[in-house]
């Protein structure tokens, strides 16, 4: 008899417990639908964005198929006369890859350095569960005052750099300083560096408590339990996130090509101005096996590092 029922409990529908998020049922995640539903419609209706939009002006269309016509025909030569001596067009594309790339390394290098101080300073972990009475005045004005002013004023940095996309950071600088490699670097350094931060300092906030505790059990110092006891923990994540955001940079590299850079977006650029499709696909292609070999080579060192 009791295993019947058992049996009867096992397979009788479960009800919500009392208190709990009325999101969580059926008819608040209805009322979600419904509202993300009604604010598409309400911004389409602001935006005036119509499906009449979408039809090519006159002569859009035979540039579209003209367009993708040399998708399966990418250009194995230059489409116009070049200067004698001018490399062969796959040694461009080559040429144009690698400055991607070293682009994204110096960037990514910035940015790492940047992320890791202001994901220590935007990290709760290394003074909140300090404990707050101390030993001395300056211990307690430390945990009480300093620390959280220093925690507070990371976050509002971190918020100010990757609120401002790099394509902006990239026409600041280029109206300020001109045309030149380091502020290429930096546009990209600069929100990159804050999303960084951001993400770190949410990974060792939210890195599991066990050893660390440990460590404060058995009286070690608050600097021993965030290095030894938490960042240990968040560090395969945030590993794993920079290679992620790596892969970014290599797209981010090729896009500010498209204002003069010397990177694969530059010559994209240049070759569609001039009607040479067949080169924009060469260099396209380009393009998708330098972030396919990024992908897996960083997607092998995630699943080392993670697992």
């Amino acid at each position: 008899m009791a295993a019947d029922r058992d049996a009867d409990r096992a397979a009788a529908p479960r009800r919500p417990p009392e208190g709990g998020s009325r999101f969580g049922s059926a008819s608040g995640r209805r009322w979600i639908l419904l509202g993300i539903t009604l604010a598409a419609v309400l911004a389409a209706l602001t935006l005036d964005a119509s499906l009449s939009g979408l039809v090519p002006q006159k002569g859009g269309t035979e540039l579209v198929l003209r367009f993708f016509a040399r998708a399966l025909r990418p250009a194995l030569d230059y489409e116009s006369e070049v200067p004698d001596g001018t490399a062969p067009l796959w040694m461009a594309a080559l040429a144009a890859a690698r400055r991607t790339v070293v682009f994204a390394v110096a960037a990514m290098s910035l940015a790492l350095v940047g992320g890791v101080v202001l994901g220590f300073l935007g990290s709760s972990a290394w003074w909140a569960g300090a404990p707050r009475g101390g030993n001395g005045a300056v211990q307690r004005a430390f945990y009480r005052g300093f620390a959280p002013a220093v925690w507070a004023a990371a976050r509002v940095l971190i918020v100010g750099m990757r609120s401002v996309h790099e394509l902006l950071w990239a026409v600041l600088f280029l109206a300020a300083m001109g045309l030149n490699n380091v502020t290429a670097v930096v546009a990209i350094a600069i929100p990159y560096a804050g999303t960084l931060g951001k993400v770190f300092s949410e990974m060792i906030d939210e890195a599991p408590r066990d050893a660390a505790l440990a460590l404060r059990a058995s009286g070690a110092t608050n600097l021993s339990v965030f290095a030894l006891g938490l960042v240990p923990r968040a560090l395969p994540d945030m590993w794993a996130y920079a290679f992620y955001r790596f892969e970014c940079a290599i797209r981010s590299s090729a896009i500010l090509g498209f204002f003069g850079f010397p990177t694969l977006g530059y010559s994209i650029s240049a070759s569609f101005e001039n009607l040479h499709y067949g080169e924009v696909w060469t260099y396209l292609y380009a393009l998708c096996a330098l972030v396919l070999g990024v992908e897996l080579w960083s997607g092998a060192l995630r699943r080392r590092f993670v697992a």
